[in-house]
C-alpha cells in the first residue's frame, strides 16, 4: 500500500479497477488500550483516525449513502456518481460512544449489523474468550485432536503466537458446536466468562433502539449466533438469518433488509448462503472478501466484498488507496466479481 500511494499508482489504477463504489467494514471505534498482548486489535480503530477517513471521503467527491441508495443504485444501474457505505458488525457499545457522533457530525448514514445474541446478553464472542484467557495465564491446558496439551504463555511473544495457533486450529474444526464447547471447556477451566463479554461491549435492545431513530442508521441483521454459517446446515443457516430478521423485527419494530455474514470470508460464507439470503428477500448481503462494488455486483447483490478499516493500518493513505480500489484489484488477480 506504500508503493501503490507514494508512486501514486492508485490514482492511474482506478478508473479500471476502482468500480462504483464501496463498501467499508469496521467493528470497535474507540480509544486506543495500552496492553501490549491484543490479538484482535485488527477490529479496532480509533475515533482520531475514523474521523480523518470520513473527512476525507466527505472532500473526495463520493457520495456517502445508505445502503438503501446503495441498493437502489444497483438496481437501477444508476452509475453516475461514485459512493460510499459506512458499516459496523456486530453492535458495539463503542459505535454509540464514539463513532456515531463523528458520522452524525459530517451526516453520513451508516449501518449496524445486530447479532442478536449479543444484545440479548447470551452470545459467545470465543475469540474474546480466547484471548482472555491467554492474556490471565502464564500456562493453559487444552484437549487438541484427542490429546490433553499443555502450553506455557508467559511472554507477550507467546501469547501472540499461541493465540495464532489455538485460532486457527479452532477456525479449521469441521463444525460450529466443536468451536463452541472447546472454548467453554477452556474458559471455564481458566475462569473465564464468556457472558460477560457481551455485557461489557455490546449495545443493549434500547441502546440500539435509540439509534435506530436516527434517521442516518439503518439497522441490519448479522443472524442471531454469530456461528460461521459454513460449518453448520442448511437448516440452521436459514433459521440463522431468518430468526435473527425477526427478533430486531419484534425488540424495534422494523423489519430489517439488509444483512452481514459472520466472519464473512470465503471459509464462512459462500454461494449456498448467498442463494439462502436472496430467497429470504435480504436487498443486500455483504461479505468480508476484500473488494469494492463493480457494477456487476448488481446480479450478486447477496455476495458483496466491503473495504476492512483495519486496527493494524491506521494510516489515512492507506484508506485511500483501499477506497481507490487498486490494492483489493491486485489481491483479486484483476477480477471483478470473487463469489464462488
Amino acid at each position: 500500500m506504500e508503493t501503490l500511494y507514494f508512486s501514486g499508482a492508485h490514482l492511474l489504477m482506478r478508473p479500471l479497477l476502482g468500480g462504483v463504489g464501496a463498501i467499508l467494514t469496521l467493528h470497535h471505534v474507540r480509544p486506543p488500550r495500552p496492553d501490549r498482548f491484543q490479538p484482535n486489535r485488527l477490529l479496532e480503530v480509533t475515533p482520531r483516525f475514523f474521523e480523518r477517513v470520513i473527512r476525507r471521503l466527505r472532500r473526495s467527491g463520493a457520495d456517502l449513502v445508505s445502503l438503501d441508495e446503495m441498493h437502489r443504485r444497483m438496481t437501477e444501474r444508476d452509475f453516475s456518481r461514485r459512493f460510499v457505505c459506512v458499516t459496523f458488525d456486530d453492535g458495539y457499545r463503542d459505535t454509540l460512544q464514539f463513532a456515531h457522533p463523528i458520522l452524525k457530525k459530517y451526516e453520513v448514514p451508516y449501518a449496524v449489523y445486530v447479532a442478536t445474541s449479543f444484545a440479548d446478553r447470551v452470545g459467545e464472542m470465543w475469540w474474546l474468550a480466547l484471548e482472555g484467557v491467554i492474556a490471565a495465564n502464564d500456562m493453559i491446558a487444552l484437549r487438541v485432536d484427542g490429546r490433553d496439551r499443555h502450553y506455557e504463555c508467559g511472554s507477550v511473544r507467546q501469547k501472540r503466537e499461541l493465540f495464532g495457533e489455538i485460532y486457527w486450529w479452532l477456525r479449521s474444526l469441521k463444525t460450529e458446536d466443536e468451536i463452541r464447547q472447546v472454548v467453554r471447556e477452556l474458559s471455564a477451566r481458566h475462569r473465564i466468562d464468556i457472558a460477560a463479554f457481551c455485557a461489557d461491549l455490546c449495545m443493549t435492545w434500547q441502546e440500539i433502539a435509540g439509534l435506530a431513530a436516527d434517521p442516518l442508521v439503518t439497522i441490519g441483521a448479522h443472524t442471531v449466533n454469530h456461528v460461521i454459517l459454513a460449518k453448520v446446515t442448511e437448516t440452521a443457516v436459514r433459521a440463522e438469518l431468518d430468526n435473527s430478521r425477526a427478533v430486531i423485527e419484534a425488540a424495534l419494530g422494523k423489519r430489517p433488509e439488509h444483512l452481514a455474514y459472520p466472519v464473512g470470508d470465503k471459509t464462512s460464507a459462500g454461494p449456498r448462503e448467498f442463494k439462502i439470503a436472496a430467497d429470504l428477500g435480504y436487498k443486500t448481503a455483504v461479505t468480508t472478501r476484500p473488494g469494492v462494488i463493480f457494477k456487476q455486483h448488481a446480479g450478486h447483490l447477496t455476495a458483496l466484498p466491503r473495504i476492512s478499516l483495519n486496527g493494524e493500518f491506521q494510516r489515512p493513505r492507506y484508506a485511500k488507496v483501499l477506497v481507490s480500489g487498486a490494492a483489493t484489484g491486485l489481491w483479486n488477480g484483476f477480477r471483478p466479481l470473487n463469489v464462488s
